[in-house]
């Protein structure tokens, strides 16, 4: 059903909703006949495990003509034919591609301020990621005199789906999926651009599914594969969890405390952003330690957790599970999600950092000889009131210990983070002064603020060296606060704070 030349939209994020019955078939489909050839892929957020799960299915030479990304990280095996300029590769961001299915779905443009000034505005780089990548596929409009971005369209022929259960007339439900995802928009997407909507599901119902649980309508579906149990896993590393898609509310007791480590000093400072109440977006990676540190402390029910996926509330899951929560109050489609964020929506949000510079940019797109892709960092860190990115002060080889409230470095990072310049834009400073957000930058042993003249250092661990420690290890010299306060000191310490989290303050 899938043709040479295809536009085929994979719906799923992370380890999580993720067609890999369908994507292995495909694979092995052009390993045995070499077809189909020269297909567009289009998908949201990243999908894989780093290895050979997911997207990476699809890294052979031929297959693949084009990828339009929200995130690649976890496609190592695509990110390789990019920086090898094997195939023409865009990264865009991750709710703006959620968001294209509707729009394609109701025949409408997709303009957005998403992406203004970062690597995704065509005044920088249009979203490009190597030079056999050449059609313009973001333009900048203005409309009563504001600028936007106009992002164009690919036709899509194809869209992979998940679901739980298919009945007779192929509806779908996803009763046992963790997050709902792309499912409909991008079923939607194809119907009306003539395609053909594959769902993938692990079961089959006789007669018709209660209307009230299906998402996906028959009337959208052409095709139903019923996946081997190995290839419908809730996440690439739980083959089900029922307290993630809301079936049963488990203990959080049973949530294990963070060790003690350089990220959950980076966690825990991290945590005293928070106001009581807060809707909160916690992101991959280093920040993916708060939920675990706030329930330590037993503040989860302080603040309102939500993930880019859908789910709210609850504790969001890490590493490969990244992207659903246990015990959600809710799980609401990604699009929608992305319609609350890009609003201003979100009172904080907690994004890593690979590097920053003087003025405050940050990338976490490109570094090096990796492609990680922007996700759904880039609509997150221009909506949310306040941005708290997330990391260790160097990398490569960093090692620290900490004794009596006192941080020490045991062994300097090979690699630093903060540089003169970014190579890779994905969140712009003065942007973020524009809209009047509030930036903070929170390491294991200092914490910077974003300021109209730029970073300015505020707070430095007890027991380090400033010069030697923290102003030798950068490329720049940042403005210093006066008085340079201490972080507190049961950051420290390894045993629970005793944070209290309230509105306005944390004591």
């Amino acid at each position: 059903m899938i043709r040479n030349g295809s536009t085929v939209i994979s719906s799923g994020f992370v380890g999580c909703g993720v067609c890999e019955e369908l994507l292995s078939a495909l694979e092995e489909r052009f390993v045995e006949t070499g077809e189909p050839r020269d297909l567009t892929l289009v998908y949201a957020a990243g999908q894989g495990d780093g290895d050979s799960k997911g997207m990476n299915h699809l890294a052979h030479p031929g297959m693949v003509r084009r990828v339009i990304g929200g995130h690649w990280n976890l496609a190592p095996r695509l990110g390789k034919m990019a920086l090898d300029n094997e195939i023409e590769a865009y990264c865009f961001p991750q709710g703006v591609i959620a968001h294209t299915y509707r729009d394609i779905a109701a025949g409408r443009p997709t303009i957005t301020h998403i992406g203004l000034d970062t690597f995704v505005d065509p005044r920088v780089n249009g979203g490009k990621l190597n030079s056999r990548t050449t059609d313009d596929l973001v333009e900048v409009v203005e409309i009563d005199g504001r600028q936007w971005l106009h992002y164009r369209h690919v036709k899509p022929d194809v869209a992979f789906v998940r679901g739980t259960t298919a009945d007779e007339n192929g509806n779908i439900s996803l009763e046992r999926e963790a997050i709902t995802i792309d499912a409909l928009p991008a079923a939607q997407a194809v119907r009306n651009s003539g395609g053909v909507v594959i769902a993938q599901v692990e079961r089959l119902a006789h007669g018709k599914l209660p209307a009230r649980i299906v998402k996906v309508p028959g009337i959208m579906v052409d095709a139903v594969v019923v996946a081997r149990p190995e290839n419908h896993w809730q996440t690439f590393e739980v083959p089900y969890n029922p307290a993630f898609c809301g079936e049963i509310r488990a203990p959080l007791g049973t949530l294990p405390p963070l060790p003690f480590s350089e990220r959950k000093i980076v966690c825990r400072r991290g945590l005293m952003e928070v106001c009581g109440g807060a809707i909160v977006n916690i992101g991959i990676g280093m920040p993916d330690g708060i939920p675990a540190v706030a329930a330590e402390e037993g503040g989860s029910d302080a603040m309102h957790l939500t993930t880019e996926s859908g789910p709210i509330g609850g504790i969001p899951a890490g590493g490969l599970s990244f992207g659903v929560s246990s015990n959600p109050e809710a799980i609401i489609s990604q699009s929608s999600m992305f319609d609350f964020y890009d609003g201003g929506g979100l009172a904080v949000a907690f994004l890593g950092m690979a590097e920053t510079d003087e003025v405050g940019n940050v990338n976490v797109s490109r570094f090096g000889t990796r492609i990680a892709g922007a996700g759904g960092f880039i609509n997150i860190t221009q909506s949310a009131k306040k941005v708290v990115y997330c990391g260790t002060f160097t990398a490569g080889g960093l090692k620290v210990s900490a004794e009596d409230g006192k941080l020490r470095i045991d062994q300097e990072g090979k690699v630093r983070k903060f540089i003169k310049a970014v190579s890779h834009l994905t969140f712009c400073a003065a942007n973020a002064l524009s809209k009047g957000l509030n930036v903070l930058y929170v390491t294991e042993r200092a914490v910077f603020e974003l300021r109209a003249d730029g970073l300015w250092l505020t707070e430095i661990a007890p027991g380090v060296d400033l010069q030697t420690q923290v102003l030798d290890q950068m490329d720049f010299v940042p403005k210093i606060a006066e008085p340079l306060r201490e972080m507190d000191a049961r950051i420290f310490l390894d045993q629970p704070m005793g944070l209290e989290i309230s509105c306005g303050k944390q004591s």
